[in-house]
């Protein structure tokens, strides 16, 4: 228990160190004003709004207040509850002390909440993160495996020559390379698109529905470099595995090679696995940038990409931060989840 507190003291500290740095990164780059109203925009105009974005306070009370809206602790009054729309649970009279979701503002370009086109966005990349890591893992921990009972062999050196080739190209390289060929060139046989997200609309009636179809190019794109490593993790960690004294015994009293490999070497060697699965899976919901850039995939990467190019600042700083939480969260996880996979580390 009391390592678990100083994870999340640890991960709090980090949080607040990313809150600082995004403020110092976006705050104050360019004319918000000047943004939201364009070139036609009356002073008096643009004096209100930036009153209203507090860009008429010094630095330091600009990054108060920015902290007290992204924070779920805060002291509000009265009428920004109103006017931000904010909810939580409050108490107090006119000047409030609450807790409440996390106000991250509202988009320059669209005058809608940050957290509400964040969300809408954040399903297309969980299923794309999802999808990526289950064709990595899956496929990079079966070839591990093989490589390595198959040590020596053209298979192990064919998994590991693959896998090399895997980690060195970069993933906007291989969007490019990849929906080039199977998204144009071979789009009559493979009837995969160039671009498209995880729904399409009706061109007859403008409905909504599911086309999961979109999902194989980025997914398998998003999942090139993350099974490579998984590959290599597995197998290294396989065979330190399969050297050890109690996989001889397992043999040694008749269990058959399938209970030895799967039952007992797989679960000692998944610890640098899980690390790599929860880091890679992080790293997807948060960094699938360019990925989903290139093949339209609505998500948080193409909408942060999007307002980038729009200096859309609020919109980039609120994806910064999710993205920071995800990495957290799932570190968090990773570190339960080694416990229970590996019961030695309970004893630590």
């Amino acid at each position: 228990m009391t390592h678990l507190f100083k994870k999340i003291f640890y991960s709090f500290l980090v949080l607040l160190g990313v809150v600082v740095l995004v403020f110092i990164m976006f705050q104050g780059f360019g004319d918000p004003a000047r943004m939201i109203v364009g070139q036609s925009g009356d002073k008096k105009t643009m004096d209100n709004i930036r009153h209203d974005l507090y860009l008429d306070q010094p630095k330091w009370k600009q990054f108060v207040l920015y902290i007290n809206d992204v924070s779920p602790l805060c002291i509000h009054s009265k009428a920004d509850i109103e006017k931000k729309q904010l909810y939580g649970l409050f108490a107090g009279g006119d000047t409030k002390m609450g807790l409440k979701i996390p106000y991250l503002r509202k988009s320059y370009q669209t005058k809608k909440d940050v957290g509400q086109v964040l969300l809408e966005a954040l399903p297309g990349t969980l299923i794309l993160a999802i999808a990526a890591m289950l064709f990595a893992t899956f496929t990079g921990i079966s070839l591990g495996i093989t490589a390595a009972v198959k040590k020596g062999t053209w298979i192990d050196t064919t998994a590991v020559f693959s896998s090399i080739a895997g980690i060195s190209a970069p993933s906007f390289f291989m969007a490019i390379i990849i929906a080039y060929i199977f998204g144009g060139v071979l789009h009559v046989y493979t009837g995969l698109n160039l671009t498209g997200s995880w729904f399409d609309i009706d061109e007859v009636t403008g409905e909504k529905y599911l086309s999961l179809k979109n999902l194989v190019l980025p997914a398998f794109t998003l999942g090139i470099r993350p099974l490579a490593i998984i590959t290599q993790l597995t197998r290294s960690a396989m065979l330190d595995v399969l050297s050890q004294d109690y996989i001889r015994t397992a043999y040694a009293k008749g269990l058959s090679h399938t209970t030895v490999v799967y039952k007992h070497a797989l679960r000692n060697a998944l610890n640098p696995v899980i690390t790599a699965i929860t880091g890679w899976f992080a790293e997807l919901l948060a960094g699938a940038f360019f990925v989903e850039y290139i093949f339209g995939w609505k998500g948080i990467g193409k909408i942060t990409v999007d307002a980038l190019e729009k200096l859309d600042y609020p919109v980039v700083m609120g994806s910064v931060l999710l993205s920071a939480c995800i990495f957290i969260m799932i570190n968090l996880f990773a570190d339960l989840l080694y416990r229970i996979v590996d019961p030695r580390i309970k004893s630590l």
